[in-house]
């Protein structure tokens, strides 16, 4: 990284049908399933060219009693986290779970920005431990909705000193902020966005043909909610919702 900007280092699906879900998105991004031994609970790894990239874990009974539906959550990797969670705190996010060990992999907190959106931070126990993605990264941007994008913006850029990249005017539905590094690349983009139900972290994973991969997902029985649409770089997005009821995106060129 070329600033050391905290970035996005790990992806987790809480659903309630882990092995249905490793099947779905095995067939639909290849990505292939591990289970990890040393969990105190059930969970598997997904591997994306034979790198982890992803784990997926049941959704807690009560959870799902609260209301909670599945979905996919990113850990932020900082270099304390404990420190991390409590200037969050104090600039107005909120803690959902307090730092807390796991064993031989990190240290993570389940964290909210001030609109809402969940996300967590991570430190790793070792420098062997999660890292961003490079070269051809299997998830390729990151997509903030959210009541109040500049709010929002404020927020992350005193957290992790991310900064504005291209603006992007998209009529009545306003801006769309892209954000990353500081002279370096993009990360992914921010825009207020209403008609969703809830503030969310949205992240779009990389296809090598968006038409194939839209007929394995359907084909999978998920959902095609927005899509294909054209979007810069010649590539196309579908953002998508998988069996059991996670939203999930993906990106990548038409054949």
């Amino acid at each position: 990284m070329k600033n050391g900007a905290p970035r996005f280092v790990w992806y987790e699906l809480v659903t309630t049908d882990p092995e249905a879900a490793a099947g779905f998105y095995r067939t639909v991004l290849g990505w292939e399933a591990k289970p990890f031994e040393a969990s105190p609970v059930p969970y598997l790894v997904l591997e994306a060219a034979g790198q982890g990239v992803a784990g997926i874990m049941a959704l807690p009974e009560e959870a799902q009693a609260g209301g909670m539906p599945p979905g996919w959550l990113g850990y932020v990797g900082v270099p304390d986290v404990d420190a991390a969670t409590e200037a969050l705190r104090g600039a107005g996010g909120s803690v959902h779970k307090p730092p807390q060990d796991i064993p031989s992999v990190g240290r993570f907190s389940v964290v909210a920005d001030p609109q809402g959106a969940v996300f967590m931070l991570f430190t790793p126990a070792s420098a062997d431990g999660p890292k961003p993605n490079g070269g051809m990264p299997a998830v390729a941007w990151h997509e903030l909705h959210s009541t109040d994008w500049q709010k929002a913006f404020d927020f992350y850029a005193g957290q992790f000193g991310w900064a504005k990249h291209e603006a992007m005017d998209m009529g009545p539905m306003g801006t769309y902020q892209i954000f990353g590094e500081q002279g370096g690349e993009a990360m992914g983009g921010m825009m207020t966005n209403p008609m969703m139900p809830r503030p969310h972290w949205l992240f779009y994973a990389s296809v090598d043909d968006i038409d194939a991969a839209q007929k394995r997902l359907t084909d999978q029985g998920g959902a095609v909610l927005h899509g294909p649409q054209p979007v810069p770089g010649e590539a196309w997005i579908i953002q998508a919702r998988d069996p059991q009821g996670a939203m999930f995106a993906i990106v990548g060129p038409r054949a």
